[in-house]
């Protein structure tokens, strides 16, 4: 049956608009449509392909795993699934987790675990979540919630109740909430905001967070879908910003492509949670756990660590001398292999014009809004491919802004 991109607009629901190439084969940080053509992968499937395509680890765990046992559901338990839980245990605050398959299913069993914590202990009238404006926590009608963007959330009728935003990095707002009611069962905030802008989150702002909740008694969930499993050069970025979540969420680079998610969090935290309250069908599956945890070995390494390190400032090195040249961007900011350019003031709101030239030009490359450029690649991409996919881009910025 001949495949087309023509077919995608004949069968699929319109929730996308994707290239007009399909991508057919990857290897590395290398990616070929059905026409051969290569691409530079600086977009790793949005933050997800932490080891590039096809690494031949993720590959053996998949086969071995494949040859063993595939599904049992949660009426038992596997292996993979209590081998990649000890990880989590042995390598982070943690003392127990729960897996799924998403970042937005992560997401929401986080809300929901510190929504019944704060029930079990404070009663009925802790439910607030503090969150911030211009975030990203899921597609979930709760996690499109929590994330304040009203272009994801409206539309679908009364949205969940009981959410506050305020602005990011912002601890005089933060501060207003936890004096004005003492309602509040979570904060929940990116150390990095990637879809809202690649905006860090200042130390300041952070331990902030923290040491509020600690003092009202209230849970602070970090969600690291994308800022973790080593993408800014630790393991988890909360390991950089002097500050121990209550609650980790984790997705997107845990599976190396393998959809899996996972909420991390401790012994008592985890209690409020019993059997039948919170689950999910395919929630640690032993495929999907086998290749995480192979993942996990090879990204919590100081060799991978260390060079996501040197990589961004290969990057920036890269990008701040093509701005020398082109003069296109106001800001170069971001941390390990997760990078934003954002656009100065004469091509504002033309991300997705870059997006789509990139493609052309034989890169792909991600938007985060209308004014930042995000740069997402392998944590183990290449210098060679550092440096074509640079060259690439300067290309795709000649011709998306001339």
């Amino acid at each position: 049956m001949p495949v087309t991109r023509a077919l995608f607009d004949d069968v699929m629901v319109p929730c996308y608009a994707p290239a007009q190439f399909l991508p057919v084969r990857g290897e590395g940080s290398r990616v070929w449509d059905q026409d051969g053509r290569m691409y530079i992968d600086f977009a790793s499937g949005v933050a997800v392909s932490a080891l590039g395509h096809c690494h031949p680890a993720m590959l053996r765990a998949l086969d071995e795993q494949a040859r063993k046992i595939w599904h049992v559901s949660n009426w038992f338990t596997n292996e993979p699934a209590l081998r990649l839980a000890q990880r989590f245990v042995d390598h982070t605050f943690a003392e127990r987790a729960f897996f799924c398959n998403s970042g937005a299913e992560a997401n929401e069993a986080a809300l929901k675990l510190a929504r019944r914590y704060a029930h079990d202990r404070h009663g009925e009238q802790r439910i607030r979540v503090i969150s911030a404006a211009n975030a990203f926590h899921g597609r979930t009608l709760m996690t499109v919630t929590a994330g304040g963007q009203a272009k994801y959330s409206a539309g679908f009728g009364p949205n969940p109740a009981g959410f506050t935003h305020i602005p990011y990095n912002d601890v005089a707002a933060l501060e207003a909430e936890f004096a004005r009611a003492d309602d509040i069962c979570a904060v929940i905030m990116e150390p990095m905001q990637g879809e809202g802008g690649m905006t860090p989150g200042t130390p300041e702002f952070l331990q902030a967070a923290r040491r509020l909740c600690t003092a009202h008694g209230a849970l602070f969930i970090l969600d690291e879908i994308q800022s973790g499993m080593g993408r800014t050069g630790a393991l988890f970025s909360y390991m950089q910003k002097g500050i121990v979540p209550d609650i980790l969420t984790s997705a997107k680079g845990l599976g190396g492509g393998f959809p899996i998610g996972a909420m991390i969090t401790t012994r008592e935290i985890a209690s409020a949670f019993s059997p039948g309250v919170h689950g999910s069908t395919y929630g640690g599956n032993p495929l999907a756990c086998a290749v995480a945890g192979a993942v996990f070995d090879i990204i919590n390494t100081t060799e991978v660590l260390d060079g996501v390190k040197a990589r961004h400032a290969l990057f920036i090195e890269g990008l701040k001398a093509i701005n020398s040249r082109r003069h296109v961007f106001s800001a170069l900011r971001g941390e390990g292999v997760w990078i934003g350019c954002e656009l100065a003031e004469p091509w504002r709101g033309k991300s997705g014009a870059v997006m789509n030239a990139a493609g052309d030009a034989g890169l792909l490359v991600l938007m985060a809004g209308t004014d930042v450029v995000r740069l997402a690649p392998s944590l183990v991409i290449s210098l060679d491919e550092i440096l074509e996919g640079l060259s690439r881009l300067e290309s795709a910025l000649d011709r998306a802004l001339a």
